[in-house]
């Protein structure tokens, strides 16, 4: 016989949209759809009554709503803004075992004998959660992690369902098949007329494991009421976090990265003592108004105490493109880790750093002088032309919003890639055999072969051609004229043997890129 745990589980519908509208302090009777790659990841309740849904695309979702707010679905978020409710929860009842954002499983043994019954820690539970302002949080209780997450979220008009021990299976047997989540078997279960979890249930374990292997096996576990996964509580994260407030505010931002540096010094040794490293950095900056301003830094290696310093000055000074710089006096600064790493990741060789560290103070000392944006570092992005493809970032920030080079790009240039690209396209002088330009037609085609090219753009300069190739038609945006863009390319090898990249954009000549 498997051990079956008896659980509690609390799920917050909606949760993504809680954690946005708490970040962007919106009304709840303001709807909200959050995005992910142009579809509906979450709405809520009330794009929901003007026939939003899940799965919806972004334009059809706001000709449906058209006073619907739009945002960017943030994962990170979802995490970052659930952690206080874990830790509330885990003041009144430890044991807390996050399942995603929104939703968690508690064993139901302990909370009950505490408060005198599993009823009475479902109450305890769901006050702990309104002093959250999550009054639509849901709490199910019976045999079983999935079992009981079933049972939160199906609830009907109370807040609180319990499944009387045994009656698991019976809970869920009338229940659909889909709600297993394999959306992978669903449709085969569906073709041999399993549409229901009691349907599966019913079948033989060991011929349904023969069929369909472990994952076959343990959806049958879940079906029968029989989820043997056990609770196993998260270890509370060690405090990173460090905060300084000042009392008066400060207006100065000197005084305030003097002020920040014993915080910042603080901050580092904590992880160092938990032997982590911080490779992403977030500052809150907060004035006397409440207003704050919030960034995420990034590093190449791991941040110093220094170099936490220099991040809230910029910051202070605005040299982001986020950030609107001090504006009013500030009254608090709070640093936090976004993304850490392994102390032993990080350690210096046998030999020391090397050339790499030495380069990479120098930048930095650099930088702290003459502000985060005066020394950028190159990066290959993705795009059809070659300009595109030329990113400058930050020293130490990665690119951010920078179209992938892995994407497929149709029409862009095959490899191998110009050695030289000329930051601003230089105009040429392409002729045929009669010193006239040549052209393209609207069908494609060369209105005459290319006999001499000028580097000058002078004609009187033009060389005989060795070789061409070509026209390759580019055209973007065709849908937006203020970004609408046409062109044909050309390759041509001069009579020195140099080789061009060449584009023509109407009746106009201009080289991209030269093959040194």
């Amino acid at each position: 016989m498997r051990e079956v745990t008896r659980a509690i589980v609390l799920w917050c519908p909606d949760w993504p949209v809680i954690a946005a509208r708490q970040h962007l302090e919106l009304p709840e009777d303001v709807p909200l759809a959050l995005v992910e790659k142009g579809v509906v990841f979450a709405c809520s309740a009330a794009a929901r009554a003007d026939g939003v849904k899940r799965g919806l695309r972004m334009r059809e979702a706001q000709a449906r709503c058209p006073q619907l707010e739009v945002v960017p679905y943030d994962p990170v978020l979802d995490e970052r803004a659930f952690d206080p409710v874990l830790t509330a929860i885990e003041q009144i009842a430890p044991g807390v075992q996050p399942v995603r954002p929104g939703t968690c499983v508690l064993r139901a043994r302990g909370p009950a004998r505490y408060y005198g019954g599993e009823e009475q820690a479902a109450a305890e539970l769901l006050r702990c959660l309104d002093g959250l302002s999550l009054t639509e949080a849901r709490i199910g209780v019976a045999d079983g992690p999935y079992a009981a997450e079933q049972a939160a979220r199906s609830t009907g008009g109370e807040r609180v369902r319990i499944i009387p021990p045994g009656g698991s299976p019976g809970f869920l047997a009338p229940r659909p098949i889909a709600q297993l989540g394999l959306t992978d078997l669903t449709p085969l279960l569906r073709r041999l007329g399993l549409h229901t979890l009691g349907d599966l249930a019913a079948l033989d374990r060991v011929d349904v494991r023969e069929r369909f292997g472990e994952r076959g096996e343990h959806a049958h576990d879940l079906a029968s009421g029989m989820d043997s996964a056990g609770v196993v509580p998260r270890t509370p994260p060690k405090q990173l976090d460090r905060a300084i407030e000042f009392e008066p505010p400060l207006d100065r931002v000197d005084q305030v990265t003097f002020a920040v540096r014993g915080t910042a010094e603080q901050f580092t040794a904590g992880l160092t003592k938990a032997g982590l490293v911080c490779t992403a950095l977030r500052v809150e900056v907060t004035d006397e108004s409440g207003r704050t301003s919030e960034r995420t830094w990034l590093h190449p290696r791991l941040f110093s105490a220094a170099d936490v310093v220099d991040r809230v000055r910029w910051q202070l000074q605005g040299s982001g493109p986020t950030d609107s710089g001090l504006a009013s006096p500030i009254a608090r600064v709070a640093l936090a880790p976004e993304a850490v790493d392994d102390i032993g990741h990080h350690e210096d060789g046998l030999w020391g750093g090397g050339a790499d560290e030495r380069i990479h103070h120098g930048l930095t000392r650099v930088q702290s002088m003459i502000g985060h944006d005066a020394v950028l570092t190159a990066t290959i992005g993705g795009g059809r032309a070659l300009a595109d493809r030329q990113v400058l970032v930050p020293w130490g920030d990665r690119p951010v919003g920078v179209p992938s080079a892995d994407r497929p790009w149709p029409g862009s240039l095959p490899a191998p890639a110009p050695s030289t690209v000329f930051e601003v396209p230089r105009p040429v002088a392409v002729l045929s055999p009669s010193g006239e330009t040549v052209e393209v037609t609207d069908r494609g085609e060369v209105t005459a072969p290319i006999a001499a090219f000028s580097a000058t753009g002078a004609a009187r300069d033009a060389k005989p051609v060795d070789s061409w190739a070509g026209p390759w038609p580019v055209r973007e945006r065709w849908w937006d004229a203020s970004l609408a863009r046409a062109m044909h390319r050309f390759q041509l090898v001069d009579a020195d043997g140099t080789a061009w990249l060449l584009a023509l954009t109407g009746t106009a000549w201009f080289a991209e890129a030269r093959y040194d």
